[in-house]
């Protein structure tokens, strides 16, 4: 017996929850020269906050709530060829914070809340995983909070 036919078939080597290769399992917006990267679920969540952020990028999440996590990093050049290229994360401006804390507030349980909520901010060196802990949950050793109405400035609308 020879190989099987060729043509499309099922995933071969994905797991229930995992994503294909060229889906990195978070949403990626633009501001100001800064990337926003919001999780889609607790095991992106996971990647996201332990794996794709560095630890000067900024990592966001709204407190109490159950959410995504959002990090905060400099846009690639456009010249760029790989991660290598990318700045540094410096201090990220105050509207660009905001904007991402708006976003982690309304991707989060706290969508529907009345009136501002609490969005805890550290660098991403300040984020651990307990050993044990359930998959989307992590340890902040510092962090700030910044308080936002949950807004998704991203759909265009005001």
């Amino acid at each position: 017996p020879g190989p099987g036919p060729v043509g499309p078939g099922p995933l071969v080597g994905i797991r229930k929850g995992e994503h294909p290769m060229n889906d990195p399992g978070y949403r990626v917006h633009t501001v100001d020269g800064y990337e926003i990267l919001v999780g889609r679920s607790a095991r992106d969540n996971d990647r996201l906050s332990l794996r794709v952020a560095r630890p000067r990028d900024l990592w966001l999440h709204a407190h109490g709530f159950a959410g995504s996590h959002v990090v905060v990093r400099p846009a690639l050049p456009g010249d760029a060829r790989d991660e290598g290229d990318r700045p540094a994360t410096a201090d990220v401006p105050k509207p660009v914070v905001e904007r991402a804390a708006e976003l982690a507030a309304w991707h989060s349980k706290a969508r529907n809340a009345r009136g501002k909520v609490a969005v805890h901010l550290c660098r991403g060196e300040d984020v651990s995983k307990p050993r044990g802990a359930p998959v989307g949950q992590v340890r902040l050793r510092r962090h700030d909070t910044v308080k936002v109405y949950p807004r998704d400035w991203t759909s265009g609308d005001p």
